[in-house]
């Protein structure tokens, strides 16, 4: 295939810290009491959704509301907050998100059939149209969101979460019943975070920072936390607004597969493990999941570093973007200093497929100077997410700065699932590297899917994880516990045999070893990880780190590196070190720092 031309952002052209600008659209309202509406007409390229709600407060809503706009970066189209009728102490706060239905997709959402359900959502609901069908609803609007409130009125709040292929985040409140429910996808792609006190207020939020300065009568401050993926909980909602929560229920395991399953468009896949047929099905359910996330009214791109998760993400969208007839190129986007390999690898992608490609060309000082607001986007202070998010979060505002590319594809949740983090070369057993894998992906929003959220999230972007598909996920989980395992030296090695006669990518890339992520986003001279290193060596003194264990008895800091990260996050977050239960570390060996880097299997391959 032709190679496209190449984009260039460089230093010395114009910095890679673009600023953020104020919302452009400000949609309407319908329907509801509402206190604050604000509307300007659709203006702006870019979006992503932020919701949020409050039940029981006994302060000014107008003052909480404030709160509401720390997440306004997450739907730069519009705002609304609208009181619940008949619950002067309730409301809920959305910013939109304009991916589908343009016309009728603020929220809540509330339809005539139904007008004692509200809705807030954040989330895509891939199935909406399969349900849609398969149940005779009828829609009153364009918007995938909808299908939750008619699941609901048909079979209740277990059903409606299972039969959701997608991911979301939402807030259901049904007058009629006095419920509110709370729900989240099964990996967490879409984050929420609420605070419930003893005496019944609730504050729900798509990111802990819309929580963090609620006013509230009490002594102390009440206490946000992350909600759980793959679980809903049922409130009540009292007379007096405050809330009681009823149970906390876990609806889906990535083991588990899917009901809605039965309802969806794959074909009837062949049994058994002879691995043709595996590698077939891999490549249908693969192929299946991007396809069912191109809906969209805008734009779509694509990350890609140049390794086999974002390049085979990037070549398969590609193909079917054209075989949708979708008449604008594929937008990739690579970042990386001088020299980076992950440059040149994305270079040959791009080439290979005929995308329209961008590199964004950045220094170690501009990484460094990010560091701040990267961790007050993350909300986490864990080593390895916040060195890798820089990156993403530098590209990310390029992409909204240069660009009109909105949707965002990319590789993320591969290495969980197919074992392709260097470290499992050292597993024990077959056994072991899948409990770890399925750990691994319990645990992917308090890392990778939170680093790719927030980043992308803090620029008014979405992003969409292919690989983090139900079907195919619990498809690949069921597979043989031998069959997964990294073989000849090489991790992930079934995902990329799976794929060796397809043509999408060069071999070369297919085949390329994993990179460290510092190793392969910077210059072969000198990695992101030693210019961390070097910097934070002045800024935190050895006799702060020898006292680390007793400014911060929780997960103490063991570096510098950590050390800075966790002053940082304090700052902004006092008091919450326990959204992390732990930091990410490689499993099986005696690592003192979480890099691929320090392990002797990347150096081997390094060297060679």
């Amino acid at each position: 295939m032709k190679s496209s031309p190449v984009f260039q952002q460089r230093r010395e052209e114009e910095p890679v810290t673009s600023r953020s600008g104020p919302a452009a659209d400000r949609s309407g309202s319908r329907g509801g009491s509402p206190f604050l509406v604000a509307e300007i007409h659709p203006l702006s390229d870019y979006t992503m959704c932020g919701i949020w709600a409050l039940f029981g407060s006994d302060e000014c809503l107008s003052v909480q509301c404030l709160s509401a706009m720390k997440i306004a970066h997450r739907g730069p189209d519009a705002f609304r907050f609208e009181n619940v009728n008949g619950f002067t102490n309730c409301c809920f706060g959305f910013h939109r998100l304009a991916i589908v239905d343009q016309l009728y997709g603020m929220q809540p959402i509330r339809v005539k059939k139904f007008p004692y359900l509200w809705l807030c959502y954040n989330g895509e609901i891939y199935n909406f149209r399969e349900l849609k069908k398969q149940f005779g609803f009828e829609f009153q609007t364009l918007v995938d969101g909808e299908v939750i409130l008619h699941l609901y009125s048909r079979g209740g709040i277990e059903e409606t979460a299972s039969m959701l292929d997608g991911v979301f985040a939402f807030i259901l409140l049904d007058t009629a019943n006095r419920k509110v429910f709370l729900g989240r996808d099964t990996y967490g792609v879409r984050p929420l975070f609420k605070v419930l006190t003893e005496d019944g207020f609730l504050g729900v939020c798509s990111e802990a920072k819309g929580l963090m300065n609620l006013k509230h009568s009490m002594s102390s401050c009440p206490k946000v936390e992350p909600f759980l993926p793959g679980h809903y909980e049922v409130l009540d909602l009292k007379p007096s607004g405050k809330i009681a929560s009823v149970e906390v229920v876990k609806f889906h395991s990535c083991k588990d597969e899917p009901l809605h399953a039965a309802y969806d468009t794959v074909e009837n896949l062949p049994s058994g493990f002879e691995l043709e047929t595996v590698k077939s099905n891999i490549r249908i359910l693969f192929e299946n999941a991007v396809r069912k996330r191109l809906m969209s009214h805008r734009r779509i791109g694509s990350l890609l570093s140049g390794g086999l998760d974002s390049s085979l993400v990037a070549a398969m969208l590609l193909k079917l973007m054209k075989e949708s007839n979708i008449t604008y190129p594929l937008q990739t986007f690579a970042i990386g200093m001088e020299d980076s390999p992950d440059l040149l690898a994305a270079r040959k992608v791009a080439a290979h497929i005929g995308s329209e490609h961008h590199e964004v060309i950045f220094n170690s000082e501009e990484g460094i100077q990010a560091l701040q607001e990267v961790i007050f986007s993350l909300e986490t202070y864990d080593i390895t997410t916040v060195r890798a998010s820089v990156g993403m979060y530098l590209v990310s505002k390029y992409i909204r700065k240069k660009t009109d590319s909105v949707v965002l594809f990319s590789g993320e949740g591969s290495d969980e699932l197919a074992q392709g983090y260097i470290y499992f070369h050292k597993a024990p057993s077959p056994e072991e590297s899948a409990e770890e894998s399925e750990r691994l992906l319990r645990e992917l929003y308090l890392f990778d899917v939170l680093r790719a959220d927030r980043t992308t999230a803090a620029h008014g972007l979405e992003l969409r994880v292919p690989f983090l598909d139900h079907r195919f996920t619990f498809y690949y989980l069921s597979l043989p516990a031998e069959l997964r395992i990294p073989k000849n030296g090489i991790e992930k090695y079934l995902l990329r045999e799976s794929f060796q006669d397809s043509n999408l990518l060069p071999k070369e890339i297919l085949w390329r070893p994993k990179e460290a992520f510092s190793d392969g986003l910077t210059s072969v001279k000198k990695s992101w990880f030693s210019i961390l290193q070097d910097y934070i060596d002045q800024q935190v003194d050895d006799l702060l780190l020898e006292k680390a264990a007793e400014k911060f008895p929780f997960n103490p800091p063991k570096t510098k590196e950590g050390y800075y990260y966790r002053q940082i996050f304090e700052k902004h977050y006092p008091g919450q070190s326990d959204w992390l239960p732990h930091y990410w570390m490689p499993r099986w060996i005696k690592a003192t720092d979480p890099s691929a880097r320090t392990l002797k299997h990347y150096k081997s391959t390094a060297q060679e």
